[in-house]
């Protein structure tokens, strides 16, 4: 249970749920009237924080830096939504369907917040919300305004693999032979070869043989390494614009106003008179 002095050490923490997820981040308290003690977490939520839900806090503890809450993250995005009243108050009506959809005890709840001299569930929240928008606090009216936070989340978008398959190409190569051919060799009869001339018989028929060679190309196969091929992750830098709505408030200015015509209002304009 999260205790009264505890809230400064719980706002803009994050919220974990049961299973340790992270759900988002406590960015409002709202106490118990009756009793002063924290009953409802505000919690945003969302890419852009932009989803605000009421979590019960009765039990829902603090740990190290972070609040655990005993509801898993799915059950809290879909809590009903909530709108606080012109006094910033949590009307009835939605906190009965808080108190359904969190599956607790509505009437023992609704019967001690609405003794005599109450003024009802999440007062103390209220009134910090009045605060926060200077209602009733002095002359001067605060403007707020939503901005966007722009951030990023990282997404699966894909795979890749080296895969190696074999394919069957067909290759031609011009391959130099040699071959042997006969070539007729004539010469006179001199002194030199005259004796190996008249060896023989003088006139006789006679044959002579010779053995021819070619070469002829022949393909063997041998496998050997050519190149290795691995993967290696990079990263691209792209620009994507993003957008959403935010409400400003505007602040009017009724009645006289001064000599211009104008009246300054907060942040960065002026307001109009009517």
């Amino acid at each position: 249970m999260i205790t009264h002095e505890q809230i400064p050490m719980v706002l803009d923490h994050p919220v974990y749920d049961l299973n340790g997820d992270k759900i988002g981040e406590v960015k409002h308290v709202f106490l118990d009237d009756a009793t002063g003690q924290p009953e409802w977490l505000c919690v945003k939520s969302g890419l852009f924080n932009m989803k605000e839900t009421f979590v019960p806090l009765r039990d829902a503890d603090l740990v190290a830096d972070h609040v655990e809450v005993p509801y898993d993250k799915d059950r809290v995005k879909d809590a009903p939504d909530v709108d606080l009243d012109a006094d910033g108050h949590l009307p009835p009506e939605q906190e009965r369907q808080l108190y359904r959809y969190y599956d607790l005890d509505w009437d023992s709840s609704w019967e001690r917040a609405n003794q005599p001299g109450e003024t009802g569930w999440a007062d103390a929240g209220g009134r910090r919300e009045r605060d926060r928008m200077g209602i009733g606090r002095d002359d001067a009216m605060t403007r707020s305004e939503e901005q966007l936070e722009i951030g990023t989340e990282r997404h699966r978008t894909g795979q890749a693999r080296l895969r190696k398959y074999v394919v069957t190409e067909h290759e031609q190569v011009d391959v130099p032979v040699t071959r042997e051919k006969v070539r007729i060799e004539r010469e006179p009869i001199t002194d030199a070869n005259q004796d190996e001339a008249l060896s023989g018989p003088d006139i006789t028929g006679s044959e002579h043989e010779v053995t021819l060679h070619e070469e002829r190309p022949v393909v063997d196969k041998r496998t050997v390494p050519v190149e290795r091929a691995h993967m290696a992750k990079e990263q691209v830098t792209d620009r994507k614009r993003i957008g959403g709505e935010v409400r400003k408030e505007r602040i009017d200015v009724e009645g006289d106003v001064d000599g211009t015509g104008r009246a300054y209002g907060s942040g960065d304009g002026y307001g109009s008179t009517r």
